[in-house]
């Protein structure tokens, strides 16, 4: 198959498994088929599916993420000793894991094509990645605390493993408590990466998205915490700041 053929096969697929969308028509234009792919795939309900259609999407989501460019750690520039700054799609970046910003369920964002980073993860990753958060959430029991982190595999992404953290949510103005969760975040993250033995950890801007914390601060946290655990003798030897914003490269920037 080329890629035309697995995504009109794995758009098929997903249309038939729910009955709500089998008169759904599939658009001409590529484009609006990767959209519809994309919000099927974010829609639907952890549940298991067939050998090939796993097949035919780890194919198609690999050769996706290739076009787009895969980024090498080993290719990027430290600001300091074990310190990166890189403005990127973290999606596309080969480390040993990186940091999605999740909400407390754990299972990423349902909302078709949402540009925030946990769609993004799940989108890119495959639907394997909503498997294992719904069994790592239906063994805990309860919903993830504030400031945790869980491990699972990347599945289609370049790099090892993705770290799974719930960022404090920012209502009205910032106190100490949001302060100290989000330094909870990048602890438990680096803490839950080294308990792994990995070398390297991407963080993206956690809570300053859809959370509302603010971003100087945010960062602030971020570079105090990381610098602090990375003097401890463990495996964690890379950090990576990734931003999207070039308003968050300035703040890293200066900070760094």
């Amino acid at each position: 198959m080329n890629q035309s053929e697995r995504r009109n096969f794995l758009i098929q697929e997903l249309l038939r498994e729910n009955v709500q969308y089998r008169d759904m028509k599939v658009p001409a234009g590529e484009e609006e088929q990767k959209q519809l792919l994309r919000g099927l795939m974010n829609v639907r309900l952890p549940k298991k599916i067939g050998r090939e259609f796993l097949k035919v999407q780890d194919e198609y989501l690999q050769a996706e993420t290739a076009a787009k460019g895969i980024t090498e750690l080993k290719d990027l520039n430290p600001v300091s000793e074990g310190l990166y700054l890189w403005q990127g799609d973290i999606t596309t970046l080969r480390c040993d894991a990186v940091v999605n910003a999740a909400n407390s369920g754990m299972t990423g964002c349902y909302v078709p094509n949402h540009r925030c980073i946990d769609n993004c993860i799940h989108s890119f990753s495959g639907i394997q990645l909503r498997i294992d958060c719904a069994e790592i959430m239906r063994m805990q029991g309860h919903e993830e605390e504030t400031g945790k982190a869980k491990i699972t595999k990347a599945y289609n992404l370049p790099c090892r493993y993705i770290l799974h953290t719930v960022g404090p949510i920012v209502h009205g103005s910032l106190t100490k408590a949001d302060c100290e969760k989000l330094a909870g975040c990048y602890r438990s993250c680096l803490e839950l990466a080294a308990e792994n033995h990995l070398e390297s950890v991407a963080f993206c801007c956690i809570s300053t998205g859809e959370f509302h914390f603010p971003n100087e601060k945010a960062a602030q946290i971020a570079v105090g915490t990381v610098k602090k655990f990375i003097q401890k003798e463990t495996s964690v030897k890379k950090v990576v700041f990734n931003v999207f914003k070039d308003l968050d490269k300035e703040i890293y920037s200066e900070l760094l």
